[in-house]
């Protein structure tokens, strides 16, 4: 399997969201949605040049959540029980981050005008607010600069994107640790990658050259004997012994978007050794030697433990799955 497949995700999908958990391949219904997951189905979904009617109702669906999900003042809920009521407040916590991210990909990718038009108002609106966590930031800036792609005018999307460049903060001054936090945790590619494009698109030399740094380091140490080994779930505490178990698929993508981006925004198709070795994680280049899908659903396996895959295929594991061998098909 090198070609992305959303037959899994239109299994945990029905005509209101895209169902968070799964135990193996069934959706488990009444643990609901997230706009977490809704918001990087529409990236996904977004991401298909010539996406089938089934790939573009997707898109449709996520987007009437993510929209269903917002308030007046940009913010959103992120957990809809599955009778349809919110169990939570509006916020401003990664929920929203990953909203401008889907929301950012549509309007600048999605082939489909309505589709455009309607994830830019609610981008925009988005926008004007920011997050004190500086991951919620870094999603959102990987929506803004989406939007600055395809309309490099956009002010609010530039400011959005610079704003989330600064929330990531200064990369230390050491080679063995140049990063802007004492620890790793999640999604820890996505801080360089938004870095990155800010310089790219901000035309920051400096910024760029920090982002590449950043990006640099982290894929050196997650390479095992050649092979990727991303820093797992429990995260990694500087001056700490290096885990390696339980290893996330979001990593994984994380790692490929970074890496395409970097390629992308250099010129340097070197970065895109990352984004095979990514590929390859899923396919069974990994510390257990084991593929991280499954042939029959299509489906992600949730992670890789010491024992080999959670055979669990929820949401996230899936998106993430989809995310990287999308990169697959640009390469090819």
């Amino acid at each position: 399997m090198t070609a992305a497949n959303f037959a899994h995700l239109m299994r945990l999908t029905d005509d209101t969201g895209l169902f968070e958990h799964a135990r193996h391949a069934i959706a488990r219904r009444w643990h609901g949605y997230c706009t977490d997951d809704v918001a990087r189905g529409l990236v996904v979904a977004s991401r298909e040049t010539h996406p089938p009617t089934d790939v573009l109702r997707l898109a449709e669906c996520y987007l009437t959540f993510l929209t269903h999900a917002q308030d007046g003042s940009g913010a959103f809920h992120n957990r809809l029980a599955h009778d349809r009521r919110w169990t939570d407040e509006p916020g401003l916590g990664d929920w929203w981050g990953r909203a401008l991210w889907g929301l950012g990909t549509a309007a600048a990718r999605s082939p489909a005008s309505w589709i455009r038009d309607g994830a830019q108002v609610a981008f925009t609106l988005g926008a004007t607010r920011r997050s004190p966590a500086p991951r919620a930031m870094v999603f959102a800036g990987l929506g803004a600069a989406e939007v600055l792609r395809a309309r490099p005018d956009d002010t609010a999307a530039a400011a959005l994107l610079a704003d989330a460049a600064t929330a990531v903060g200064t990369p230390g001054s050491s080679p063995e640790w140049p990063w802007p936090e004492q620890r790793l945790t999640y999604a820890n590619a996505a801080l360089a990658e938004v870095v990155i494009a800010a310089g790219h698109l901000g035309d920051d030399g400096p910024l760029l050259a920090n982002g590449l740094r950043m990006l640099t380091w982290l894929q050196r140490i997650q390479l095992v004997d050649g092979q990727l080994s991303v820093i797992p779930c429990g995260g990694w505490q500087r001056h700490a012994p290096r885990p390696r178990y339980d290893q996330q698929p979001i990593e994984v993508a994380a790692l490929a978007d970074a890496c395409a981006t970097a390629a992308a925004a250099t010129g340097d198709s070197a970065w895109n050794t990352g984004v095979r070795q990514a590929i390859a994680w899923f396919l069974g280049d990994n510390d257990t030697r084991t593929a991280m899908w499954d042939p029959a659903t299509k489906g992600g396996y949730d992670g890789l433990t010491p024992h080999g895959p959670n055979l669990n295929q929820g949401a996230e594991s899936t998106l993430a799955l989809i995310s990287t061998l999308q990169h697959a098909r640009r390469l090819s």
